[in-house]
């Protein structure tokens, strides 16, 4: 088998709009903001962009699929929805080999959580961190990401799968 058997390319987005009245969580951890981001669980565009790319990669279903918007997963934290879909990795033996994620925001800026929000996303997927990277960019002021009326994430990653028997 050469290097690159059964290798797998996944593409995940996500998009919430910035509200009053929530934390506003990002790749697992808080970052200190006026606004949050909206949506059936904390929110959290970065592992839910991060988990739809991990699950097209890897043939699973995607987020919507696996964590309906139900009564059972209002307010859920996105990081035990990370651990599950890491569980599932494991299950079917995929590694994941590189996440690249882009946080698109005005506000606040990303640079300075860079590292940390690495590192949460590295251990929600139980992956050195060297394999994940995660950038800031935004919108210039352009649409409603430039408005300050939202995030959006967008994610690629590469995983190996099992070969098959």
């Amino acid at each position: 088998m050469t290097r690159t058997e059964n290798l797998s390319i996944g593409l995940g987005f996500d998009v919430h709009p910035l509200v009053h009245g929530r934390s506003l969580i990002l790749g697992g951890i808080e970052i200190p903001f006026d606004r949050g981001l909206d949506g059936h669980s904390d929110g959290d565009a970065l592992l839910h962009a991060v988990i739809d790319a991990l699950a097209s990669a890897a043939d699973l279903p995607d987020i919507g699929e696996m964590f309906p918007g139900d009564d059972e997963n209002l307010d859920r934290s996105s990081v035990e929805m990370a651990h599950e879909v890491a569980r599932r990795l494991a299950v079917n033996g995929t590694k994941i080999l590189s996440v690249d994620a882009i946080v698109i925001a005005q506000v606040p800026r990303i640079s300075p959580y860079r590292q940390q929000l690495r590192e949460s996303v590295a251990a929600c997927f139980d992956v050195d961190p060297g394999r994940v990277n995660v950038k800031g960019k935004t919108f210039d002021h352009l649409g409603p990401i430039g408005r300050e009326e939202g995030i959006e994430c967008r994610v690629v990653v590469l995983v190996q799968k099992r070969a098959a028997s």
